[in-house]
């Protein structure tokens, strides 16, 4: 609650080259519609691949993992989820479908929360939209079974009407327009992982009101690159910064900065691939070789052709055979098994 308080926004300042950051996303944001309408059948491809990663990646964040092609199945054929992870990522297909289509008008409201999370629960046993009725505690679990708390958040008996507070806070310091929206974003999403609602699903549910928020001050670029993906990328700086600025939150003497660094510099990354790849897609000259190599180079495990066709929609299996090959030769990727189920791996030199 305390970061959206208008006392905690007013002492809010920045350095010239967050200033610049903020700059940056606010011209990416202006020129987007410019992409949008250059190839509107690629875009649609990246849609469907963003929306693959996005629950893949959210889901994997959280210890949830499927294979790549079993999650393509749910995704894309709206598959019945059967065992309890293609429940999870079922779910979550679900609430980001509801977000994609309709994000932009929902208010950000104690009862659309409730919502959304029922969504992303809505094939488990135990079903979503109500919050927690005990005690949690923000967990960090080692290799070697040890564990520490790294964060505790507010208390059940007090958590609907923290989450009823941070809502309206939202509202009045997005109406008094004191700072940028990109500032208010990230507060909210820290203040809800502070309180930290739900028994379960907390981090699923914050990165799906991101997308949400997001889309409702028109910065678009998680409908066509994802920004779950780019979370678990980067997700030892995501856990670190989102550590760091709790410190101290109950109190309200807690440092926000890191956290929105880190998260502006996430959307920063997304608009810049998000450039890249259309740039890729509306260049005619070798644009299907440059988009295989885009795919291939965001790998960091091992690899199939499958898994590269799944992300370059209309690129046949040929011309990616034909990239593998260049990027073998080049010393990029090696083979690290042979045959029709050949697995590539990047040489991260």
């Amino acid at each position: 609650m305390n970061s959206l308080s208008l006392d905690y926004i007013d002492k809010l300042t920045f350095t010239a080259e967050q200033i610049g950051m903020l700059r940056a996303l606010g011209e990416y944001r202006g020129k987007q519609a410019l992409f949008f309408k250059q190839s509107p059948e690629a875009l649609k491809g990246l849609q469907l691949v963003a929306k693959i990663e996005s629950s893949e990646s959210s889901n994997r964040l959280e210890g949830i993992e499927l294979p790549h092609k079993k999650i393509e199945e749910l995704v894309l054929k709206d598959a019945t989820p059967k065992s309890r992870s293609e429940q999870e990522i079922a779910g979550y297909r679900d609430a980001l479908n509801l977000i994609h289509e309709s994000g932009e008008h929902m208010p950000f409201t104690p009862n659309v929360i409730l919502q959304l999370h029922s969504i992303v629960y809505r094939y488990m046993a135990n079903p979503g939209g109500r919050w927690k009725a005990t005690d949690n505690e923000i967990i960090e679990k080692h290799p070697d079974g040890t564990q520490r708390i790294r964060f505790a958040p507010t208390k059940a008996h007090l958590t609907p009407d923290a989450i009823d507070q941070l809502t309206k806070n939202y509202s009045i310091v997005i109406e008094q327009q004191k700072q940028d929206a990109l500032v208010f974003i990230p507060l909210a999403i820290l203040d809800f992982l502070c309180i930290h609602p739900f028994s379960d699903g907390n981090g699923r549910m914050s990165r799906l009101l991101t997308l949400m928020l997001l889309y409702q001050f028109d910065y678009q670029v998680g409908h066509y690159i994802s920004l779950e993906r780019i979370f678990e990328d980067s997700k030892e700086s995501y856990y670190e910064t989102l550590e760091v600025s709790s410190q101290h939150w109950h109190s309200g003497k807690h440092d926000v900065k890191p956290w929105i660094n880190y998260f502006w510099g996430a959307l920063l990354r997304a608009y810049r691939e998000f450039e890249e790849r259309v740039g890729v897609i509306t260049t005619s000259r070798g644009s299907k070789t440059e988009l295989v190599r885009a795919a291939i180079n965001r790998r960091m495990s091992p690899f199939s052709i499958s898994d590269i066709e799944s992300n370059c929609p209309g690129i046949s299996r040929d011309m990616i055979r034909q990239v593998l090959r260049k990027m073998r030769n080049e010393g990029a990727i090696t083979a690290s098994s042979s045959g029709r189920g050949a697995m590539w791996q990047r040489t991260f030199q």
